[in-house]
């Protein structure tokens, strides 16, 4: 007698969103072909505007990758070596190594551990006399509430970049009623377009917006060299220019971001459902306003040491795939030793990496996939 496996769940499904794209993709790659202009161009020039209109700012500049997003970013908006930056370390290190690798040094700030976001009453009493910038991050696809920290950072003339790698399509809405995406109220905002993010490239890319001109102009220059015309250099710069055919990719799938989001969004409420009233699980808290991308669905696994990682065991041998993002803090990795924190400093984000559970939900899960992985989440938690 043989035994039937379950079918397995994935994290996401990149066969299924090509499929869902039909042969537009084919064709906008044959388009960029045809054109012989493969970096920069008007394929990238269209997918700038296109995408900066959808989030609702001014002006996007094209980049290689997220990360580089926030380096070119940083560089335009003034940073001076040796500064501080504000960021959190939980998050992909990316946020952090960015700031470091651009010659200033992170500074951490602790998050809500029922949020995962920033706390903003911490961000005052960071503020010192070095402290140049803040880079929130949106992570999993909520967003920090940009508007009262501008309300702390303004009036010491500090600049704000959102890290909204996780963030595409994603809003909050004001006190009067409306409602505002990543890019709107920071100084600048970085956007990754890496394949798994919800709208992805079919290899690296990102983008800066802003509502700026003047920092949209100093980021075009600085991601081609510090170029102002061919072979004219008025800064030094990178090579950190988004390719064509990535640019031809994303504007074939930007206008499916809106209802794969909305999908994203009915999982969640599934889960949210499930998991409501457990007291060995417990989900992510969704700010009162807020239209969650849901990049990622965490729960908090509770209990004792180590129960997050007998769940996720539980889950891969019923062929379900749960992710951590992320097991350790970025303040604890040895990449971060020489900057000046060490285990316990902060408690939130350590309780994270120590609880947190990513569940598939990508939009191209069945209801009752969400149903299957809940039941085994609950289950497994005890």
């Amino acid at each position: 007698m043989t035994t039937t496996k379950p079918r397995p769940i994935a994290p996401l499904d990149l066969v299924a969103e090509r499929a869902q794209c039909g042969t537009a993709l084919i064709e906008a790659l044959e388009r960029v072909l045809a054109s012989g202009v493969y970096v920069l161009g008007p394929e990238v020039q269209a997918f700038e505007r296109e995408f900066a209109a959808y989030q609702g700012a001014a002006h996007g500049v094209g980049v290689s990758s997220g990360t580089d997003a926030l380096v070119v970013a940083m560089r335009a908006l003034g940073l001076e070596i040796g500064a501080k930056v504000l960021t959190t370390p939980f998050t992909f290190f990316a946020s952090a190594g960015a700031i470091a690798w651009s010659g200033a040094r992170p500074t951490f700030v602790d998050v809500d551990p029922d949020t995962a976001l920033m706390r903003l009453d911490q961000v005052a009493a960071a503020l010192d006399d070095q402290t140049v910038g803040v880079v929130p991050v949106h992570l999993y696809g909520a967003l920090v509430d940009i508007p009262a920290l501008r309300a702390i950072t303004d009036p010491k003339g500090l600049w704000v970049l959102e890290d909204g790698a996780q963030a595409h399509g994603a809003g909050r809405t004001d006190a009067d009623g409306n409602e505002w995406r990543c890019g709107v109220h920071g100084h600048a905002a970085a956007f990754s377009f890496y394949p798994t993010k919800n709208l992805g490239a079919a290899g690296e890319g990102g983008m800066v917006l802003t509502q700026s001109g003047e920092v949209a102009c100093d980021t075009s220059q600085i991601r081609d060299h510090g170029s102002v015309a061919k072979y004219m250099h008025g800064r030094v710069g990178t090579n950190s220019r988004l390719q064509a055919m990535q640019a031809a990719v994303l504007r074939v799938k930007l206008p499916h971001l809106d209802a794969w989001n909305a999908r994203r969004r009915e999982h969640a409420a599934r889960y949210h459902s499930a998991f409501e009233g457990s007291q060995t699980v417990s989900a992510l808290r969704v700010e009162p306003g807020t239209t969650h991308a849901f990049h990622q669905f965490a729960v908090r696994i509770l209990g004792e040491d180590g129960a997050r990682d007998r769940v996720q065991a539980a889950l891969a041998a019923q062929g379900i795939s749960a992710a951590v993002h992320y097991p350790r803090c970025v303040h604890v990795q040895e990449a971060a030793k020489d900057w000046g924190y060490g285990p316990g400093d902060f408690p939130g984000a350590e309780q994270l990496a120590r609880e947190v559970l990513c569940l598939p939900i990508h939009p191209f899960l069945e209801p009752g996939d969400v149903d299957r992985v809940a039941e085994a989440v609950l289950t497994a938690a005890g």
